[in-house]
């Protein structure tokens, strides 16, 4: 393959590739070669030239569908919102993305992965909570919330509804899992942040079901 003068679009192919054949065949079940023979113009070398390993494309790829579906950017953009009110619905259209939802059936134990656990908890820090942060400080303000300390709720937050909370890497049931939903509602009104309802329970509750 003649070397492109575009190397973005090629990473793009690249990543385009290996989310189609991640959601079809599975996550553990793909190997790099079908994602090179799935181009077909692509050599293993210059793939390793954009991604170092398969650790490497799985963790682009789950970056790439949070950034298409950013909960964030999308609650931040609706108007008449407090801060709570705003934190609150990016929790809902985290859960509720059908599209994100499927790919997270795919991978029942990738995150199992000592290194892509290790890189969820660092985007957990350094990409997740100052969004969720951001809302904070706006609810302070706006007397929606009352936390002490927003900066460490948000990491707090962060940490505990995407790691502890998440049935890919805690599998529990049903009843389980609504049980820790309502500690963290319990845990987090006890601080001054009632952003669980009985709206997101509901929501939690169809969540799980899925798996």
């Amino acid at each position: 393959m003649p070397r492109n003068k575009y190397p973005e679009i090629t990473e793009k192919r690249i990543l385009d590739t290996a989310t189609k054949l991640f959601l079809e065949k599975g996550w553990e079940e793909t190997t790099i070669q079908n994602i090179v023979d799935e181009l077909g113009d692509l050599t293993r070398g210059a793939f390793y030239h954009h991604f170092k390993s398969k650790e490497d494309i799985i963790d682009a790829v789950l970056n790439q569908l949070a950034v298409d579906n950013d909960p964030f950017k999308k609650a931040k953009n609706i108007s008449g919102l407090n801060g709570l009110e705003k934190l609150r619905m990016a929790f809902l259209l985290s859960f509720e993305n059908i599209g994100q939802l499927e790919a997270v059936k795919t991978i029942p134990t990738i995150l199992n992965n000592p290194k892509l656990i290790a890189k969820q908890l660092q985007d957990c820090i350094h990409l997740g909570a100052p969004d969720i942060l951001a809302f904070i400080e706006e609810g302070v303000l706006d007397g929606s919330i009352s936390v002490q300390y927003p900066k460490q709720t948000s990491e707090t937050f962060m940490l505990l509804t995407n790691i502890w909370l998440s049935p890919i890497i805690y599998s529990v049931d049903t009843e389980e899992y609504l049980l820790k939903a309502k500690h963290l509602q319990e845990l987090f009104n006890g601080i001054g942040l009632p952003v669980i309802d009985d709206q997101i329970l509901a929501t939690l509750e169809k969540f799980i079901k899925i798996f």
